[in-house]
C-alpha cells in the first residue's frame, strides 16, 4: 500500500489565497501543539507574502513569528516558499543576500524550502538551493505550472533535472492557478517519476474546481506529498479539504499519514476565525467559490484576492473581469511568464492600469520596464519584440542579472546600524526597506511604552 503524505497549509497559502494573508500569529497561536499531533509531512507556515505583510499589516516580526511557531511545534517539519532570487520580495537581490537568508530562515526553524522562480529560469534558483544543502534543510524545487505553446511536458521535465542536478531533493508542481486538470496531473507526474528518481509534491488551488480530480489522478500516477488546507480555510482560491482528500485517499487504498481526529480538532477551533473575517469583509466569498473563467485567465488565487482588493481601492470592483479578461493579453505580450509573484503582481498590475486608463500600456509599471530589460530572468516564450522595444528600447541584456548586483548584506548592516537589532532585521530592511523602517520604529515604541508602563506598575 503506498502511503501518500499531505502538508498544511492554513498556517500561509490557505489563508494567503482567500484573505490575503492577514491572519495574526494571536488568532493560531494556541492551536499549534494541537497542529504539532496531526501527523503531517510538514507544515507551510512561511514565506510567500507572509513575511511582507507581517510587517506591513500585522506589525509583527516575521521572525520571532517563525521562531514562535517552531518552539510550538516541535516534531513538525516546518516548510517555507522561497521566490529563488526574489527571496520574499519582487525583485532579484545579490547572490549574498539569497545565501544569507537561507542560513537564517534554517537557523530560526524552517525545516523544507520550497524554492521556485516566476519565470522557471533555472539561474534563479542554483544559488538558493545549494545554500540549502549546505545549510542541512531540504530543498525542494518547484516547476511553476502554467499551459501556454512553450510551457512542454518535456521542458518541465528539464527543468526537474536541473534542479535535482543542483541539489533539490525533492520537486514540486505547483500549480498556483488551479489550472492542471487530471490528465496533465497524472501526465506530468508520471514523466517526472519515470525520469527522476526522486519524490514528488503536488500543490495546487481549487480555483477552478479542478483540484479534487486532478489530486486524485496524481495519486495514481506516484505522487508522494499532496498539500491541503484544513476544509474550512479549503476551497475557493485555496487548497483542497485536508479532511476529505484523506478521506478520498483511504477510500482508493492509499496509506495516509493524518489523524483524521486530530485534523477536525484544528478545523474547529478555525471555523469561528474563518466567519469572524467573513463577517468583517476580510474574507470576501467571491473567491471562496468556484470560477471556471480562470481556465482562461490562469490567475493564482493569492492575485485574485490582492487584484480584488486594489481595485476596491480605487472604487471599480466592476472592472475586476474586465481586468481578468485583460490578464491573458499581457501575459502574452510578455512571452507567457507563469502567474506567481512576481509575475503575477507585473502582469497583475498592468492590467489593471491598461483596464482603468481605458488604453493598453499608456502607463507602465517600472516592474514591466524591469522585466523586459531582462532583470526577471528570461522568459518562457517569447516576448512582444514592438512593445520591449516601445518601452525599453535596446535596455535588454539575456545575461543572469544577479551576477551585475554587488554584494549588500554587510554593506546595508553599516549603513543602518542600529535601526536593525540583528542579522534577520537587516535582512527584513533589504527586503522591503520602508514597510522595515516603519516596523521598526513601532516596534521600539511598543517595548518603550512596555517599559514605561512596567515601571509606574512598579
Amino acid at each position: 500500500m503506498k502511503k501518500i503524505n499531505l502538508t498544511e497549509t492554513v498556517l500561509r497559502d490557505g489563508n494567503q489565497s482567500l484573505m490575503a494573508t492577514r491572519l495574526p500569529y494571536s488568532e493560531f497561536e494556541e492551536i499549534l501543539p494541537k497542529i504539532d499531533e496531526c501527523g503531517y509531512y510538514s507544515v507551510e507556515c512561511w514565506g510567500g507574502a507572509t513575511f511582507d505583510c507581517c510587517m506591513r499589516y500585522l506589525s509583527e516580526d516575521p521572525w520571532e513569528r517563525l521562531r514562535n511557531i517552531r518552539e510550538r511545534m516541535p516534531k513538525t517539519k516546518l516548510q517555507m516558499l522561497l521566490r529563488g532570487q526574489n527571496i520574499l520580495g519582487y525583485k532579484p537581490y545579490p547572490d549574498d543576500v539569497v545565501r544569507k537568508f537561507v542560513e537564517l530562515a534554517i537557523k530560526n526553524g524552517i525545516n523544507i524550502i520550497r524554492i521556485f522562480d516566476a519565470m522557471n529560469d533555472p539561474r534563479n534558483l542554483q544559488v538558493a538551493i545549494e545554500e540549502t544543502v549546505k545549510r542541512g534543510g531540504i530543498a525542494s524545487g518547484a516547476i511553476s505550472y502554467t499551459t501556454s505553446p512553450v510551457h512542454t511536458l518535456e521542458a518541465f521535465v528539464k527543468l526537474a533535472r536541473e534542479m535535482k542536478e543542483m541539489g533539490a531533493s525533492t520537486i514540486a508542481i505547483k500549480d498556483m492557478a488551479g489550472i492542471m486538470g487530471p490528465k496533465e496531473g497524472y501526465d506530468l507526474v508520471s514523466a517526472l517519476k519515470d525520469a527522476l528518481d526522486m519524490p514528488v509534491v503536488l500543490h495546487t488551488h481549487c480555483t477552478t474546481g479542478l483540484a479534487f480530480p486532478t489530486a486524485v489522478k496524481c495519486a495514481e500516477a506516484g505522487v508522494d506529498v499532496i498539500d491541503t488546507a484544513v476544509s474550512c480555510f479549503s476551497g475557493g482560491s485555496s487548497q483542497p479539504s485536508t479532511e476529505t482528500m484523506a478521506y478520498v485517499l483511504r477510500q482508493l487504498g492509499f496509506e495516509v499519514g493524518v489523524d483524521t481526529l486530530k485534523v477536525k480538532e484544528v478545523n474547529d477551533f478555525f471555523v469561528p476565525i474563518r466567519n469572524k473575517y467573513i463577517d468583517s469583509g476580510m474574507l470576501d466569498p467571491k473567491i471562496m467559490g468556484t470560477d471556471a473563467d480562470a481556465l482562461a485567465y490562469q490567475v493564482p488565487g493569492g492575485m485574485i484576492s490582492n487584484l480584488l482588493a486594489q481595485l476596491k481601492a480605487q472604487k471599480a470592483e466592476d472592472k475586476f473581469y474586465d481586468v481578468l479578461s485583460e490578464v491573458p493579453s499581457v501575459r502574452k505580450d510578455l512571452g507567457y511568464p507563469p502567474l506567481v509573484t512576481p509575475t503575477s503582481q507585473i502582469v497583475g498590475v498592468q492590467a489593471v492600469s491598461n483596464v482603468i486608463a481605458g488604453e493598453r500600456y499608456k502607463n507602465v509599471s517600472k516592474e514591466v520596464k524591469s522585466y523586459l530589460s531582462g532583470e526577471y530572468g528570461r522568459a518562457p516564450g517569447e516576448v512582444n519584440a514592438e512593445l520591449r522595444q516601445q518601452i525599453v528600447g535596446d535596455n535588454f541584456s539575456d545575461d543572469r542579472y544577479a551576477d551585475k548586483l554587488e554584494p549588500a548584506f554587510e554593506v546595508t548592516k553599516a549603513e543602518i546600524g542600529d535601526l536593525a537589532k540583528n542579522d534577520e532585521d537587516v535582512l527584513s530592511y533589504i527586503a522591503f526597506p520602508q514597510v522595515a523602517e516603519k516596523f521598526f520604529a513601532e516596534r521600539k515604541a511598543r517595548e518603550e511604552n512596555i517599559v514605561k508602563y512596567s515601571i509606574v506598575e512598579a
